[in-house]
């Protein structure tokens, strides 16, 4: 990596000796760019020039493909990287986060979601534990911007680790507390935070390891479907399309499980999924509806009398199903 002068790195706070980007990118070359993250990343070593490059490089990840790597194989630089974000522990209890606080840290795990989704580094992240030293930031349930900012960017990290599944992904993530920050978030967050939350729990069910832990016991899958009932009722008066299929999603794996878990979500469905004007509602958004049919395939399999007088739920919709 290049060095810099003694003069260079003693220059005024936030004021980069990097050109700006346009300027060093205009010949397209490989190299200019490469030479430009590494003077950046060099940046982050001295306390003056830190916050000015964790601001560019966060705005920047996905310009430069290679970031997590260098990020990751710069001496110290991920060490540094989370002495930042465990400097501001003692401000989420009692709170007292202020507002560059937040947005300094919050770009700090924007590239640390850089690191968590490259194929070359995220197994590294996982090994390493890193997700864990953001699992304080989302046990806060403080509803002013800088917390929920801060909850959004370490939700972003775990979806980023998430999006590609891998076994070993999943493993690391049931062995931690992951599924009741992301069903608390899920509660208490604004819609892209909740988004973001319930894609993970999605994404962990779409696992049959995740599935089998989430149905082992009563009180996972109850905690679980509590959450999702409770979303299911927000989206009647907040409506979100994006949202609404996540839900939907969830459910149709939890159907997947034929044991006592698949049963007992044939006896708790929410009134909302037994509802036909509403699951023809459904029928408008096609990636929705695919989902909505392998819930009730799967809630048909189980044959559970579900409503008063014995029906099953698929007297109720079977007809709306076929579109008869």
């Amino acid at each position: 990596m290049e060095k810099f002068s003694s003069r260079s790195l003693s220059m005024n706070k936030d004021v980069s000796y990097v050109a700006p980007f346009i300027a060093s990118t205009q010949s397209g070359t490989t190299a200019s760019k490469m030479a430009y993250m590494e003077r950046l990343v060099s940046e982050l070593n001295n306390s003056d020039l830190r916050d000015n490059a964790i601001r560019v490089l966060s705005k920047r990840t996905d310009l430069f493909k290679e970031l997590a790597p260098l990020l990751w194989n710069s001496f110290g630089t991920i060490v540094l990287l989370l002495q930042e974000i465990v400097s501001i522990y003692p401000n989420l209890s009692p709170p007292n986060l202020s507002s560059a606080q937040s947005t300094r840290v919050c770009n700090i795990l924007a590239l640390l979601q850089g690191v968590a989704s490259h194929s070359d580094t995220k197994m590294l992240f996982i090994d390493a534990n890193i997700p864990l030293y953001l699992y304080p930031f989302l046990k806060t349930r403080n509803n002013v911007p800088q917390f929920e900012h801060l909850r959004l960017a370490s939700l972003g990290v775990i979806g980023a680790l998430v999006k590609v599944n891998t076994k070993e992904v999943i493993s690391f993530l049931l062995s931690s507390e992951i599924i009741p920050l992301c069903l608390s978030n899920m509660e208490i967050g604004k819609e892209i935070s909740k988004t973001i939350a319930t894609f993970i729990i999605e994404k962990i069910l779409a696992d049959e390891e995740g599935l089998a832990y989430v149905c082992a016991t009563v009180e996972r899958f109850f905690a679980v479907t509590r959450v999702l009932d409770m979303m299911l009722e927000t989206l009647q008066i907040q409506p979100s399309l994006r949202l609404l299929k996540l839900v939907i999603q969830c459910y149709s794996r939890l159907s997947n499980n034929h044991s006592r878990a698949g049963i007992a979500l044939t006896r708790c469905l929410p009134n909302m999924l037994r509802n036909t004007t509403f699951i023809n509602h459904l029928r408008e958004d096609p990636a929705i509806w695919r989902w909505v049919n392998e819930l009730y395939e799967n809630v048909g399999k189980n044959e559970v009398p579900l409503v008063p007088g014995g029906g099953v739920i698929n007297d109720r919709v079977g007809s709306s199903l076929s579109g008869k």
